[in-house]
Protein backbone atom coordinates (compact mmCIF):
# COMPACT_ATOMS: atom_id res chain seq x y z
CA UNK A 1 0.00 0.00 0.00
CA UNK A 2 2.71 2.52 0.97
CA UNK A 3 4.64 1.69 -2.20
CA UNK A 4 1.60 2.39 -4.39
CA UNK A 5 0.92 5.71 -2.67
CA UNK A 6 4.57 6.75 -3.07
CA UNK A 7 4.28 6.06 -6.81
CA UNK A 8 1.00 8.00 -7.00
CA UNK A 9 2.47 11.01 -5.21
CA UNK A 10 5.52 11.01 -7.49
CA UNK A 11 3.19 10.80 -10.52
CA UNK A 12 1.15 13.78 -9.26
CA UNK A 13 4.35 15.77 -8.66
CA UNK A 14 5.44 15.02 -12.23
CA UNK A 15 2.10 16.31 -13.54
CA UNK A 16 1.60 19.34 -11.28
CA UNK A 17 4.93 20.14 -9.57
CA UNK A 18 5.45 20.37 -5.84
CA UNK A 19 2.35 20.62 -3.66
CA UNK A 20 2.15 23.83 -1.67
CA UNK A 21 -0.06 22.31 1.03
CA UNK A 22 -1.39 18.95 2.21
CA UNK A 23 -3.86 17.76 4.78
CA UNK A 24 -4.72 14.31 6.09
CA UNK A 25 -8.04 12.94 7.30
CA UNK A 26 -8.68 9.55 8.88
CA UNK A 27 -12.19 8.18 9.24
CA UNK A 28 -13.02 5.42 11.69
CA UNK A 29 -12.28 2.06 10.09
CA UNK A 30 -10.53 3.47 7.01
CA UNK A 31 -7.01 4.22 5.89
CA UNK A 32 -5.72 7.77 5.97
CA UNK A 33 -6.65 9.97 3.00
CA UNK A 34 -4.48 12.96 2.15
CA UNK A 35 -5.40 15.88 -0.08
CA UNK A 36 -2.57 17.68 -1.85
CA UNK A 37 -2.93 21.25 -3.14
CA UNK A 38 -1.03 22.40 -6.21
CA UNK A 39 -0.97 26.03 -7.37
CA UNK A 40 -0.49 26.61 -11.10
CA UNK A 41 -0.90 30.23 -12.16
CA UNK A 42 -4.43 31.28 -11.24
CA UNK A 43 -5.54 27.64 -10.91
CA UNK A 44 -5.54 25.55 -7.76
CA UNK A 45 -5.67 21.78 -8.10
CA UNK A 46 -6.66 19.50 -5.24
CA UNK A 47 -5.72 15.82 -5.58
CA UNK A 48 -6.47 12.97 -3.21
CA UNK A 49 -3.81 10.51 -2.11
CA UNK A 50 -4.91 7.26 -0.47
CA UNK A 51 -7.97 6.18 -2.40
CA UNK A 52 -5.82 4.06 -4.75
CA UNK A 53 -4.14 2.11 -1.96
CA UNK A 54 -6.73 -0.65 -2.40
CA UNK A 55 -8.78 -1.65 -5.42
CA UNK A 56 -12.43 -0.63 -5.41
CA UNK A 57 -14.69 -3.65 -5.12
CA UNK A 58 -18.32 -4.34 -5.84
CA UNK A 59 -20.17 -4.61 -2.51
CA UNK A 60 -22.05 -7.65 -3.87
CA UNK A 61 -18.81 -9.64 -4.30
CA UNK A 62 -18.56 -12.41 -1.74
CA UNK A 63 -14.79 -11.98 -1.37
CA UNK A 64 -12.94 -8.77 -2.23
CA UNK A 65 -9.85 -9.25 -4.40
CA UNK A 66 -6.98 -7.47 -2.60
CA UNK A 67 -5.01 -6.99 -5.85
CA UNK A 68 -7.32 -6.75 -8.88
CA UNK A 69 -9.93 -4.08 -9.40
CA UNK A 70 -10.16 -0.42 -10.39
CA UNK A 71 -7.99 2.09 -8.55
CA UNK A 72 -8.42 5.85 -8.65
CA UNK A 73 -7.60 9.21 -7.14
CA UNK A 74 -9.72 12.37 -7.44
CA UNK A 75 -8.64 15.75 -8.87
CA UNK A 76 -10.62 18.98 -8.61
CA UNK A 77 -9.46 22.24 -10.24
CA UNK A 78 -10.74 25.74 -9.41
CA UNK A 79 -9.63 29.31 -9.96
CA UNK A 80 -7.73 30.43 -6.88
CA UNK A 81 -8.19 33.52 -4.75
CA UNK A 82 -11.90 33.93 -5.54
CA UNK A 83 -13.54 31.77 -2.86
CA UNK A 84 -12.40 29.90 0.30
CA UNK A 85 -11.87 26.67 -1.64
CA UNK A 86 -9.35 25.24 0.84
CA UNK A 87 -12.44 24.08 2.75
CA UNK A 88 -12.57 21.43 -0.02
CA UNK A 89 -10.01 19.31 1.82
CA UNK A 90 -12.45 17.49 4.06
CA UNK A 91 -15.22 16.94 1.45
CA UNK A 92 -12.62 15.57 -1.00
CA UNK A 93 -11.29 13.21 1.65
CA UNK A 94 -14.88 12.07 2.35
CA UNK A 95 -15.41 11.34 -1.35
CA UNK A 96 -12.07 9.53 -1.60
CA UNK A 97 -12.97 7.36 1.41
CA UNK A 98 -16.37 6.39 -0.03
CA UNK A 99 -15.10 3.20 -1.74
CA UNK A 100 -13.84 1.93 1.65
CA UNK A 101 -16.78 3.22 3.69
CA UNK A 102 -19.71 2.59 1.35
CA UNK A 103 -18.31 -0.02 -1.04
CA UNK A 104 -18.70 2.29 -4.04
CA UNK A 105 -16.88 1.96 -7.32
CA UNK A 106 -16.24 5.55 -8.40
CA UNK A 107 -16.31 5.77 -12.20
CA UNK A 108 -16.79 8.41 -14.91
CA UNK A 109 -20.38 9.61 -15.16
CA UNK A 110 -21.09 9.08 -11.46
CA UNK A 111 -22.43 11.77 -9.17
CA UNK A 112 -20.96 12.09 -5.69
CA UNK A 113 -22.66 14.23 -3.04
CA UNK A 114 -21.28 15.35 0.32
CA UNK A 115 -24.62 16.75 1.57
CA UNK A 116 -23.26 20.22 2.32
CA UNK A 117 -21.50 23.00 0.37
CA UNK A 118 -18.07 21.96 -0.87
CA UNK A 119 -16.70 25.15 0.71
CA UNK A 120 -18.20 28.13 2.57
CA UNK A 121 -20.75 29.86 0.36
CA UNK A 122 -20.42 27.34 -2.48
CA UNK A 123 -23.43 26.65 -4.68
CA UNK A 124 -22.16 23.08 -5.06
CA UNK A 125 -22.61 20.08 -2.78
CA UNK A 126 -21.99 17.42 -5.40
CA UNK A 127 -19.59 16.66 -8.22
CA UNK A 128 -19.74 14.87 -11.55
CA UNK A 129 -16.92 12.37 -12.10
CA UNK A 130 -15.42 13.10 -15.54
CA UNK A 131 -13.33 10.96 -17.87
CA UNK A 132 -9.69 10.53 -16.83
CA UNK A 133 -6.59 11.09 -18.93
CA UNK A 134 -6.84 14.80 -19.72
CA UNK A 135 -4.93 16.23 -16.75
CA UNK A 136 -3.02 13.21 -15.50
CA UNK A 137 -2.38 10.05 -17.48
CA UNK A 138 -3.14 6.69 -15.88
CA UNK A 139 -0.36 5.31 -13.69
CA UNK A 140 0.45 1.75 -14.72
CA UNK A 141 1.16 -0.65 -11.85
CA UNK A 142 2.79 -4.08 -11.89
CA UNK A 143 0.59 -6.91 -13.15
CA UNK A 144 -1.96 -8.07 -12.14
CA UNK A 145 -2.91 -4.71 -10.58
CA UNK A 146 -5.11 -2.30 -12.53
CA UNK A 147 -3.66 1.15 -13.29
CA UNK A 148 -4.46 4.14 -11.09
CA UNK A 149 -6.85 6.49 -12.89
CA UNK A 150 -6.98 10.18 -11.96
CA UNK A 151 -10.64 11.17 -12.12
CA UNK A 152 -11.47 14.88 -12.59
CA UNK A 153 -14.35 16.17 -10.50
CA UNK A 154 -16.71 18.85 -11.86
CA UNK A 155 -18.74 20.73 -9.20
CA UNK A 156 -22.51 20.65 -9.77
CA UNK A 157 -25.31 22.77 -8.35
CA UNK A 158 -28.35 20.98 -6.94
CA UNK A 159 -30.35 21.79 -10.10
CA UNK A 160 -27.58 20.48 -12.35
CA UNK A 161 -27.33 17.28 -10.29
CA UNK A 162 -31.10 16.74 -10.54
CA UNK A 163 -31.05 17.43 -14.30
CA UNK A 164 -28.14 15.00 -14.72
CA UNK A 165 -30.10 12.24 -12.94
CA UNK A 166 -32.85 12.59 -15.56
CA UNK A 167 -30.82 13.29 -18.72
CA UNK A 168 -27.43 11.70 -17.97
CA UNK A 169 -23.85 12.88 -17.52
CA UNK A 170 -23.12 13.31 -21.25
CA UNK A 171 -26.15 15.58 -21.73
CA UNK A 172 -25.09 17.78 -18.79
CA UNK A 173 -21.54 18.04 -20.09
CA UNK A 174 -22.88 18.96 -23.55
CA UNK A 175 -25.05 21.65 -21.96
CA UNK A 176 -22.04 23.08 -20.09
CA UNK A 177 -20.01 23.10 -23.30
CA UNK A 178 -22.79 24.66 -25.42
CA UNK A 179 -23.24 27.47 -22.87
CA UNK A 180 -19.50 28.10 -22.43
CA UNK A 181 -19.68 27.30 -18.70
CA UNK A 182 -16.41 27.91 -16.81
CA UNK A 183 -16.40 24.82 -14.59
CA UNK A 184 -13.33 26.12 -12.75
CA UNK A 185 -15.13 29.25 -11.53
CA UNK A 186 -15.92 28.64 -7.83
CA UNK A 187 -18.59 31.39 -7.96
CA UNK A 188 -20.39 30.28 -11.10
CA UNK A 189 -24.15 29.89 -11.14
CA UNK A 190 -26.06 26.94 -12.54
CA UNK A 191 -26.14 26.56 -16.29
CA UNK A 192 -29.50 27.27 -17.95
CA UNK A 193 -31.34 23.93 -18.10
CA UNK A 194 -34.46 24.92 -20.06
Amino acid sequence: MAEILALVEAWLRTAFGEPDARAAVTFLGTDRIEVLRFAEGDLVRYATLGMSAHPMTDPTDVVADPVRGPRAELVLTVRGGIAPTDKLLRPLAVLAASPQVEGLIVAPGASLDVGEPLWDGAAFSSVLVAEPGGLVEDLELDEPMDPVRFLPLLPMTANEAAWKRVHGAAALQERWLARGTDLRDPLRSAVALD
